[in-house]
């Protein structure tokens, strides 16, 4: 038995996200968490093989949707269920015991894919040969369609996104070898990780400071204390908010945002996680397999639209950022 893992308090903060979905806040990181702690400390067993024993549960949900009778289907969403529980150990075990790998994420990745895309065909295929009814085919192309269209979509506005913020440190480190700016800071982060600030009172506070532009700096509150008594403070960091449009917007999703945050749980509640429990485990166990998947893809597109949505508007507070930048060179240069 290892002697080095550290109690569940301390092993829940080095394994559990700071924000995740509000299933696995709630209903598999009271399961998992435990079971990776006492996996470390008396097992010998690595990510991978828990990945693969993920996979393994999900072909073995998949066979039990393929017999359509409800029996059957309550199985195989609480088997389900078990395999998501197995899909979030193998993460938090290598953040625990630092045996993480590029491949074993890349196994994580396929894995989850084909897992849906068996499921979802079996599952519809059950339903069909139950019932006769050709639109569980339709349904199967759909769940495999929309499981798909999430990770394209994350995976390009995370893209983006990066891409924006890059532009952004380029030229704010132009612009301090220059003039020796202040250090550079995202809003969206200093929301993120400090969600119990008041965080209207932070942004208007800033707003006062920068007038109407889109460079701000953070209060004393967001940024806390940088320095020692008696030491020289370091400089404030230099805040640049890409959300602050959608902020104007939708004011009240501040205040929704902070209280989620504030329990771990991101604004995005309906993500691919609750479209795979609503297509795979309520649905199942309520024998309603279809009005479930419709309702659960039908969330799912509205969240991705939102975010889509956001994206939008933050591309035009990057363009005038830029266009900020723009316009202190000129002024520097005059």
């Amino acid at each position: 038995m290892r002697r080095d893992i550290p109690p569940l308090a301390e092993v829940r903060r080095i394994t559990e996200k700071k924000r995740d979905a509000w299933w696995t806040v709630m209903l598999v990181d009271p399961v998992a968490t435990p079971l990776v702690r006492f996996t470390a400390m008396r097992t010998r067993v690595t990510p991978n093989q828990i990945t693969w024993g993920a996979f393994i549960l999900g072909l073995g949900s998949a066979a039990c949707f393929a017999f359509g009778d409800w029996k059957w289907l309550a199985l195989g969403a609480v088997i389900y269920h078990f395999s998501f529980i197995f899909d979030c150990m193998d993460g938090k075990l290598a953040r625990l015991t630092g045996q993480g790998s590029v491949f074993g994420a890349w196994l994580d990745f396929v894995f989850d894919r084909i897992r849906v895309m068996v499921c979802g065909v079996a599952l519809m295929w059950g339903q069909y040969d139950r019932t006769g009814d050709t639109f569980y085919i339709w349904l199967a192309l759909a769940v495999v369609a929309l499981d798909t269209l999430r990770y394209i979509n994350s995976l390009e506005i995370f893209k983006i996104r990066h891409t924006m913020r890059k532009q952004i440190k380029a030229r704010m480190r132009a612009a301090k070898r220059a003039q020796n700016e202040a250090e550079l800071a995202f809003m969206e982060d200093l929301l993120r990780d400090n969600p119990s600030a008041d965080i209207e009172q932070d942004l208007q506070r800033a707003a006062g400071e920068a007038g109407a532009g889109y460079v701000t700096q953070p209060s004393d509150e967001t940024s806390g204390a940088e320095a020692d008594a008696g030491a020289a403070p370091k400089p404030k960091a230099q805040v640049i908010d890409l959300h602050q449009e959608f902020r104007q917007k939708f004011p009240a999703y501040l205040r929704m945002r902070s209280f989620l945050l504030r329990h771990r749980i991101r604004a995005h509640l309906v993500s691919g996680i609750e479209f795979q429990m609503g297509v795979f485990m309520i649905g199942p166990l309520f024998d309603a397999v279809m009005p479930v998947t419709i309702v659960s893809g039908a969330l799912l597109l509205v969240f991705e639209l939102a975010i889509i949505y956001k994206l939008l508007l933050s591309t035009r507070d990057f363009t005038r950022t830029i266009d900020s930048f723009e316009e202190q060179k000129v002024v520097t240069a005059a």
